[in-house]
């Protein structure tokens, strides 16, 4: 019999399952009553913040993500809670100042985060060596995500190397973060088995159902050794989220890996978010579609919640029928911009200039400031050379930087501090507002209208001075 090792499971239904199935519109209302259950079943974690939770929260349910976080924090008196962090990116769409990224650690901690999984999308560390940082200083744990991808430079060398490297800037953990659901079973067995010879790190697993094999690469990595698998309450598993935590806790039962979780414990958390997702496909918020299987994924290496984005960028173009040469497109300009992995936010980079070549039948004729930003190295650097006559077309005799990116910006918080006084409530105010301006102060408004009962539309004119 093999040694007792009980595989340890993150569970995902209040961040990345929602954020998959249901676009981050999961309300802070609706998790609360549960945390009590889901605080007793003895989860590694509880990934609850982070990704796009904080911007849907702003955007559309009207809350505050920090008071999320801290009503969570209450709930849960006994499971560690997990966020997911952009690197230098934070949870928004382009480099910050080292002093907000800094400050935003400090207060994620503060607030309850007790594991920060850091990741960048070129995979680039020297964008994650602040917020590494400051995780530590903060005495939180630094979990430092391998955004997995494929293409010719992704050799098991490649990953051995970068996790070693990350072992040297004293992370506590390492994440495979699987976005697009390719990572195929035996694949998933070699890395891991590469990567438990090669450091001393505790490894995760996070994938995607969207390709069909996430719960076989699941049992081929807990069988290499993999520490942690992360997985959704059945309700929210499956298609483009994770797979189904109650199907992993069986499979492994009465073997050396068996969780030893209880599983009428776990029915009584999935019959109480099975209404909120019968909710959701009855309001059409839940599209069946993202329920299935997408081999596709694996053809194009395009992650679910791209796929998603393109047919909506193509159906407001009135562009429909060009989608399956949009998705040829795709690989094509990945492979110019230096074949980085598709995530949050290379995946709308990479996504958006494909549409546009071919909406306007040239390549490159449009370009959008992202992509020239990428080619001017301002995002780091890719694992491979950028494509030389793309790069020339797009930004012409511009300098590129092979820099730290955010060496290149000014301390931001005295200047976003000032901008912010007239709305600010709590410290947590000037971090909203770094991530999303506008939105921040829309949500401001509707703060104050709420506590003073005045409309937000007189408010906004007793207020024309706010800053954009």
């Amino acid at each position: 019999m093999a040694e007792k090792k009980p595989i340890k499971i993150t569970e995902t239904v209040l961040r990345d399952a929602h954020q998959s199935l249901i676009a981050t519109r999961m309300t802070t209302d609706q998790m609360l009553p549960i945390v009590d259950k889901m605080d007793q079943v003895g989860f590694h974690s509880v990934e609850c913040w982070g990704g796009a939770t904080f911007d849907a929260a702003l955007r559309f349910l009207k809350e505050d993500p920090w008071i999320r976080l801290r009503k969570l924090r209450e709930g849960f008196k006994k499971t560690k809670l997990q966020m997911l962090f952009r690197g230098q990116n934070i949870l928004g769409y382009k480099p910050y100042a080292d002093d907000v990224v800094e400050y935003f650690v400090q207060k994620s901690i503060a607030n309850g985060i007790d594991i920060i999984r850091i990741f960048d999308c070129f995979n680039d560390l020297r964008n994650l060596e602040t917020a590494v940082r400051a995780a530590k200083k903060e005495k939180g744990h630094a979990q430092i995500a391998l955004s997995y991808t494929l293409g010719d430079a992704y050799t098991l060398d490649y990953w051995v190397d970068i996790a070693k490297r990350i072992q040297d800037m004293g992370a506590d953990s390492i994440c495979i973060k699987d976005m697009a659901g390719l990572l195929v079973p035996y694949t998933a067995s070699a890395l891991v088995k590469a990567l438990k010879e090669a450091v001393d790190l505790p490894i995760q697993l996070h994938t995607h159902y969207t390709s069909g094999c996430a719960s076989m690469s699941y049992l081929k990595a807990v069988e290499a050794g993999v520490d942690v698998i992360d997985c959704a309450m059945s309700p929210f598993a499956l298609g483009t989220s994770q797979p189904a935590t109650e199907v992993m806790v069986e499979t492994f039962k009465g073997t050396p890996y068996d969780t030893g979780y209880d599983q009428k414990l776990l029915a009584e958390i999935a019959d109480y978010f099975r209404p909120i997702r019968d909710d959701a496909l009855a309001s059409g918020l839940l599209n069946p579609k993202n329920l299935g299987v997408n081999i596709k994924t694996l053809l194009y290496q395009v992650p679910g919640g791209m796929l998603s984005n393109l047919t909506s960028q193509l159906d407001k173009l009135g562009a429909a029928d060009k989608f399956y040469e949009v998705l040829e497109e795709v690989p094509k300009v990945r492979k110019d911009l230096g074949e980085p992995p598709l995530v949050t936010p290379s995946s709308q980079i990479v996504g958006t200039q494909a549409v546009m070549n071919v909406i306007s039948g040239e390549r490159y004729k449009m370009v959008p400031q992202e992509t020239k930003d990428v080619l001017s190295g301002k995002y780091g650097v890719t694992v491979k050379p950028f494509n030389k006559e793309v790069q020339k077309k797009c930004i012409g005799d511009t300098p590129v930087i092979t820099y730290r990116p955010a060496d290149d910006i000014e301390p931001q918080l005295p200047k976003l501090e000032k901008e912010i006084a007239q709305w600010k409530q709590m410290d947590e105010d000037v971090l909203t507002y770094a991530l999303f301006p506008q939105v921040a102060i829309d949500f401001f408004k509707y703060r104050q209208a709420q506590q003073t009962g005045v409309d937000p539309e007189k408010a906004d004119e007793a207020n024309k001075a706010y800053p954009v």
